[in-house]
């Protein structure tokens, strides 16, 4: 876990008694929620030895997305559609942009939530019991071989100086399906067929109704630009707005019934495997000796325990990308808002690591960590701010 460089000349505190967890030798906050709104989500999901957090959690925001254009209420009738759909689709894309550029892309698992939605756009959706991803004797995704053997392949290609055969796209789709499954032409959902297109449309799903936000300030506010990260290996276009109106359009979404699709860097101290995201000024937090914090200025006496966090700016989330200490580590899916005991603010968020971690796959982030680690947002246009829309031009 890499630390994270904390830039802000203000803090805020979390007044907290000590707890069991731990993160880079702090004490974290024994805390307990109350939702405050949450909208509709599906079953967690685990994407367990798979680089394909972008497609989980993208997936998982369409599935929500389902339920609300729908108006689906019975939970039994919640869509589950395959995540690994989209990654095959988008794999075997990618290989063929590999070649065409002679090796010059990158080429993983990773990529981004675009990339789904380029996938939707022209391919469609399938329901997960058509095409689970587990072809090749594992019950969760188990894929170090698979990226190992298909990056391998394409490298081999790229070599070739010479005119390349007629096989070779043949040969990379066939080892994709071989791992992961092939894709249907058609199926049957509720004793109606359909093909992807058509069940996307069923579905309600219009890819073009969705915008994608970032904030950086390398590029001119509210102009479009392609997020320089390597697994934005489509260059898909994200709209640029000053940090505070990009977290306005959160809390308007979350406050009207919508989802969020989240990238996010979640290499920060504070983001811990236990179900916690909270922006930890480290050297703050960490004052005073090790025996104070563990037993106490006075013998028997334990000490109280205070987390603090560093307050993000609009120029420390750009020295962070331009240092390289804020990447595009995770995809998420934030549904909701809840309060600490406090009455404290925080983000609820859906991973996909399993039934994990005390809260058992859902993740409470502060504001101070949404603000500082987001790399970018995917949202239905309706949800974004009436003041947002018109600066954007998007009606």
């Amino acid at each position: 876990m890499k630390r994270i460089l904390l830039l802000a000349a203000s803090v805020a505190c979390l007044a907290l008694s000590a707890s069991a967890q731990r993160s880079n030798g702090v004490v974290m906050p024994e805390l307990t929620f109350t939702t405050v709104k949450a909208a509709p989500v599906t079953s967690i999901k685990n994407q367990a030895s798979s680089g394909t957090c972008w497609s989980f959690s993208a997936i998982s925001f369409l599935e929500s997305e389902a339920i609300r254009l729908c108006n689906i209420t019975d939970e039994s009738k919640y869509p589950d559609f395959s995540e690994f759909f989209v990654v095959s689709t988008s794999y075997k894309e990618r290989a063929e942009k590999y070649i065409r550029l002679d090796g010059k892309l990158g080429f993983s698992a990773g990529s981004g939530a675009g990339d789904v939605f380029e996938v939707v756009r022209d391919h469609g959706i399938v329901p997960n019991v058509e095409m689970t991803g587990m072809n090749y004797g594992s019950p969760l995704p188990q894929q170090a071989e698979m990226d190992a053997v298909l990056l391998s392949y394409v490298q081999a290609v790229s070599r070739n100086t010479r005119t390349l055969s007629t096989a070779w796209k043949r040969g990379f789709d066939a080892v994709v399906d071989e791992y992961l499954g092939k894709a249907p032409e058609t199926f049957v959902v509720d004793g109606k067929t359909y093909t992807p297109a058509t069940y996307r449309d069923a579905m309600k799903i219009n890819p073009d109704d969705y915008v994608e936000l970032t904030s950086f300030t390398h590029h001119p506010f509210y102009t479009w630009f392609a997020l320089e990260v390597c697994d934005n290996w489509r260059g898909s276009q994200s709209y640029n707005v000053p940090i505070d109106e990009l977290m306005a359009v959160v809390d308007n979404a979350l406050d009207n019934g919508y989802t969020v699709c989240w990238g996010a860097d979640v290499s920060h101290d504070g983001f811990t495997r236990d179900g916690l995201g909270i922006l930890i000024d480290v050297k703050a937090t960490a004052a005073g000796s090790d025996q104070e914090h563990w037993v106490g200025k006075e013998e028997g006496k334990p000490a109280p325990v205070v987390v603090v966090e560093s307050v993000p700016t609009q120029e420390s989330r750009q020295l962070e990308f331009d240092n390289k200490t804020m990447t595009d580590d995770h995809g998420m899916h934030i549904y909701g808002i809840a309060t600490d005991q406090d009455g404290k603010k925080y983000y609820m968020v859906k991973n996909s690591w399993g039934e994990t971690g005390k809260y058992k796959g859902i993740w409470y982030v502060t504001e101070a960590f949404l603000k500082a680690q987001t790399l970018d947002i995917t949202v239905h246009k309706s949800a974004l701010t009436k003041d947002l829309k018109k600066k954007l031009g998007i009606k």
